[in-house]
């Protein structure tokens, strides 16, 4: 699903060159979940803005579901963007004068579908939200509003999601809830690749792939990963793929 092959990323302060990404290769197979953890300025953001096509390399390759869109230009970038990726971050942003209903049906329009409606109400459906599909976002908790941004996510059925901080603005049941529906996600077979600096949220995960000064340090696979609601395995524990 994701292939990055020796990916760089240079950026240019006066005569200062900082390398953010220094020769970065990961794949990640469909149905993978991943976490990417690392400090403050280790360049996870900036592999994951290059993998979700919000930015590019500077160097190196990158293959998404089969195709190479590491030298597509705005206009290419953002139709992969709108029709392979759906992105959930930590400040949910949602259109606060907006309903549920038309949060989700957002990408639907820009990608010029005709049922958004229908779409939308099976997406708000699927995060446990057909009661709030006529509420604004200042009508809902923010585990509820975390649930549309998900749903928004998911309406234009992308190959994968990328999650920043999903958890981050939320309470820990509030945050326990939302892992439980990436949990059902993944169960799926949706790939999810997830920004993270909680190690409780990179026990959901499949792999946790550490980044450090530019480079990956280590990638680790996990022999018991978690799922929230205990519904996959005993004591809420699934086992997970060697």
């Amino acid at each position: 699903m994701i292939e990055i092959a020796d990916i760089t990323k240079v950026y240019h302060m006066g005569d200062m060159e900082v390398r953010a990404l220094d020769g970065v290769s990961l794949n990640v197979d469909a149905g993978e979940w991943v976490a990417i953890m690392g400090p403050s300025g280790s360049g996870k953001s900036t592999l994951m803005n290059i993998v979700g096509c919000l930015d590019q390399p500077t160097t190196g390759s990158y293959r998404l579901d089969d195709l190479e869109v590491a030298r597509m230009n705005d206009k290419e970038l953002a139709a992969v963007r709108n029709h392979k990726i759906g992105f959930v971050f930590q400040t949910f942003n949602l259109l606060s004068r907006t309903s549920a209903l038309a949060n989700v049906e957002l990408p639907l329009v820009y990608a010029g579908a005709r049922d958004r409606t229908t779409r939308a109400l099976d997406a708000l459906a699927r995060v446990g939200l057909s009661d709030r599909v006529h509420h604004r976002p200042n009508e809902l908790s923010g585990g509820q509003q975390q649930r549309v941004a998900i749903a928004r996510a998911l309406v234009n059925q992308p190959a994968i999601i990328l999650a920043d901080e999903p958890t981050g603005n939320l309470d820990s049941r509030s945050g326990a809830e939302i892992m439980d529906i990436f949990c059902d996600l993944h169960s799926q077979g949706m790939t999810i690749v997830m920004v993270t600096h909680d190690p409780d949220i990179a026990a959901y995960c499949q792999r946790v792939v550490h980044i450090l000064d530019g480079r990956i340090k280590e990638d680790t696979r996990s022999t018991e990963q978690r799922c929230g609601n205990g519904s996959n395995g005993d004591n809420g524990v699934i086992k997970g793929n060697e």
